[in-house]
């Protein structure tokens, strides 16, 4: 099966952005693109801290801070929501505005001219020096090199092109031999994902699923296994097929993977009730990718999270951040919490999943954490559990995204 959907161009939009209040906010709930493998450049490394640079987004606005110190290196005006995704080449975030994914350098640092063009700008993902972007209003998806970001001057690098068959909020992935994997359905519902590969400027359909209802995120574990999240399980694509883990509840929704390269083990957010109020989970899936199989951990009552609460860090083990103010450390192969790191003051579930909330990003042993209540943005050691910094802040922090080896 053909589709002439492919196209290769270069896109060179210049210009200013008239950046303003608002945007088209997405049908529900994303985690940041889950862990890929970044390059730290040579630019990047002379330019900033070994530990590179924190982006904080906030309403009206992004600080830039020293990975170090904590410091504001820099702030710029933006929309009143914004999403932050490190771009992976070690210096660059993409920021979603209302023109697009709009690249933000966080060395120079300078929120630049160049968009890459979205009506509804979604996913990014970060895999096998490929950056991949996802248009939910028109089911675009953009494929860019990601070292080529990191060389961005004046204009973005020549991108490839696929069309989803209808607009959806969806998520695209490319393997390292040049499969892409991407999401099916439409405005009303989506239904699974196919495998399509470069042909003669078309792509050739080589595996199709129609057995993920609600697909949504994705991410990919040791051995090139990328998983989805379903309604009723998750979706693994391994080996040039498909398969279906199914969940053992009749509505089991996973929406977002938490993986590490170096573990077959995906961690998932997880979800028993489709018509509970708010955003509060105390539940994880455990998905092994090597043995096949599909397990949920009932966390104790103390930890609770949203998507935006769970990394993959030292030892491939999750860290949790709970309401009760405490990194919970839980070991995936056996679904056990192996350690407890009290990091801030309690806090209660978002009413709107946009709302600002506490957040973990992890690079290396080192963990970021927002405390919107307290203005403040932390970095812990993960080794030991101890806070190494803390930074007061002028604003209120919500989104967060590292870079210079963040992912």
């Amino acid at each position: 099966m053909r589709n002439r959907n492919m196209i290769c161009k270069r896109n060179t939009r210049l210009g200013g952005i008239a950046l303003v209040a608002g945007m088209t906010l997405l049908a529900s709930a994303c985690a940041n693109s889950t862990p890929a493998s970044n390059t730290q450049t040579p630019a990047a490394s002379a330019s900033a801290d070994a530990l590179g640079r924190v982006a904080i987004s906030y309403p009206g606005g992004i600080s830039i801070l020293d990975g170090k110190t904590l410091n504001v290196v820099k702030k710029f005006d933006s929309e009143e929501f914004t999403r932050l995704n490190a771009a992976g080449d070690g210096r660059h975030v993409f920021v979603t505005t209302k023109a697009g994914f709009q690249l933000l350098d966080t060395v120079e640092p300078k929120l630049t001219d160049l968009v890459v063009e979205a009506s509804a700008p979604g996913h990014v993902v970060r895999h096998a020096g490929n950056t991949v972007l996802f248009d939910d209003g028109t089911g675009t998806t953009t494929i860019l090199k990601t070292a080529d970001l990191a060389k961005a001057d004046g204009a973005l690098p020549e991108t490839q092109t696929y069309k989803a068959d209808a607009p959806h909020h969806g998520v695209s992935i490319v393997l390292e031999d040049g499969k892409l994997l991407t999401t099916v359905g439409d405005k009303t519902s989506r239904t699974g994902a196919v495998a399509l590969e470069s042909h003669d400027g078309h792509w050739d359909k080589l595996a199709e699923s129609k057995e993920c209802p609600a697909i949504h995120g994705e991410g990919t574990a040791a051995g090139e296994a990328v998983i989805f999240g379903c309604e009723d399980g998750a979706l693994l694509f391994h080996e040039g097929k498909f398969e279906k883990f199914q969940a053992p509840d009749k509505y089991g929704r996973m929406g977002n993977a938490f993986v590490s390269e170096t573990s077959p083990i995906v961690v998932g957010d997880y979800k028993t009730d489709p018509d509970a109020e708010g955003y509060l989970l105390n539940s994880v899936a455990l998905i092994d990718t090597q043995k096949h199989s599909f397990n949920v951990v009932k966390l104790p009552e103390t930890v609770k999270y949203t998507f935006r609460d769970i990394a993959r860090g030292p030892g491939d083990l999750a860290y949790i951040l709970s309401t009760n103010g405490s990194i919970h450390v839980l070991d995936p192969k056996d679904g056990k919490i192996v350690n407890e790191f009290p990091v801030i003051g309690a806090w209660e579930g978002p009413v709107d999943w946009q709302d600002a909330h506490p957040a973990i990003v992890v690079k290396g042993n080192t963990a970021y954490v927002t405390e919107p209540a307290a203005s403040t943005v932390h970095s812990v050691d993960l080794t030991t559990g101890k806070v190494t910094g803390s930074a007061k802040l002028d604003v209120v922090p919500n989104e967060i995204a590292i870079t210079l080896g963040a992912h």
